[in-house]
């Protein structure tokens, strides 16, 4: 690829996914893309989101002016508290946008947030920016995501030169030379399981059939090493759906662990059996019409995070639930394209569930 300067990508109208970076020093660059963004943007009737920090959104308002009140404007903390939960309120949000026929195409600037993030968290929000380009691929949306090299690691802003496809400079564009396509066969996305510090006793049982006995032991462990009530219910919810997968659709057999690291319980569930995937698995929502396939989309959504490994003889998924869950999960939810996760807030997992 070279390195010169182009028109944006323009997608044909209700067309598939744009995805850039602005890698920017100031807020002059900041602007000099992300205002003609969104006045374009407005005059072509696309719906306009910003998802940025409370700084820039200061500087968009000043610089829209009245145009302002047009564009949704969303502080990126509230946004972006988990990587699966982020991708699917992006869909909700493409989904009602278009799904009236008022707007063809989204325009979104989304600045992920980088700070305050542990190692772990920091790579799988950097694959977060990577399954974007998959998971959202046949949305009718441009996306620009900012990335301000004053405040940001180098490293994190090399990654976004592996994550978006095209650069953004002011009203231009140049494809990225570092791209990384996250379907290709050698891309560096894949990668085993990150170790984990545990701390204090680990509960381990093995399984078969009868998955009550990890129901009660994930529930009873779990909240023991403090999470919330609600955190627990959705990390059983989540250990039975992949456990109840492992029963019917792999080796049949399998085991888990649990123990606290950090300000995370984190649940191995190790099943026997090979089943290589895509290192994206679960990041694409699956189509409402299948009656399968929905297993590792909906495990996804009530965790923090979900790696998963596929070993010779057996595959381990860990997920990780946060010790502040209440925290977490507050403030995207009330947004009006936000709904609660249909099927999990009240749900009593069943050993019969079917999931792929």
């Amino acid at each position: 690829m070279t390195g010169r300067l182009t028109a944006p990508p323009r997608p044909r109208r209700g067309g598939g996914l744009t995805h850039q970076g602005l890698i920017h020093s100031s807020s002059q660059e900041f602007l000099a893309t992300t205002v003609p963004f969104c006045r374009e943007g407005l005059e072509q009737r696309d719906a306009v989101l910003a998802v940025t920090t409370p700084a820039n959104i200061d500087l968009l308002r000043q610089a829209l002016g009245d145009a302002s009140g047009q564009v949704e404007l969303i502080d990126a903390g509230e946004w972006y508290r988990a990587p699966e939960r982020t991708l699917g309120a992006y869909h909700r949000y493409v989904d009602q946008r278009t799904g009236t026929g008022r707007h063809q195409q989204v325009r979104v600037i989304g600045e992920p947030v980088w700070h305050g993030r542990d190692t772990l968290e920091t790579t799988e929000w950097t694959r977060y920016e990577s399954a974007i380009n998959v998971a959202l691929a046949h949305c009718p949306a441009w996306i620009i995501c900012p990335y301000d090299t004053r405040a940001l690691p180098e490293s994190i802003v090399a990654d976004a030169r592996r994550t978006h496809p095209h650069l953004a400079v002011a009203a231009s564009a140049r494809p990225s030379d570092s791209y990384a396509d996250p379907a290709a066969t050698d891309n560096g996305w894949h990668r085993p399981l990150a170790p984990v510090a545990g701390e204090g006793e680990e509960a381990f049982m093995r399984f078969g059939a009868d998955l009550s006995a990890v129901r009660s032991t994930v529930a009873e462990t779990a909240a023991e090493m403090g999470l919330s009530a609600d955190g627990t219910q959705r990390l059983v919810f989540a250990v039975n759906e992949v456990a109840t997968n492992a029963v019917q659709h792999g080796g049949g057999t399998g085991h888990i662990a649990v123990h606290r690291a950090g300000r995370r319980i984190v649940c191995d569930v190790t099943s026997t059996g090979r089943n290589k995937t895509d290192w994206y698995l679960g990041h694409l929502p699956p189509d409402p019409q299948q009656q399968r396939g929905h297993g590792v989309w909906v495990v996804r959504q009530p965790c923090d995070l979900l790696e998963v490994h596929t070993g010779q003889d057996s595959t381990t998924v860990r997920l990780h639930v946060s010790l502040a869950w209440a925290e977490n999960t507050g403030a995207p939810h009330r947004l009006p394209w936000h709904r609660p996760l249909t099927g999990l807030d009240h749900l009593t997992p069943r050993a019969d569930r079917i999931v792929q």
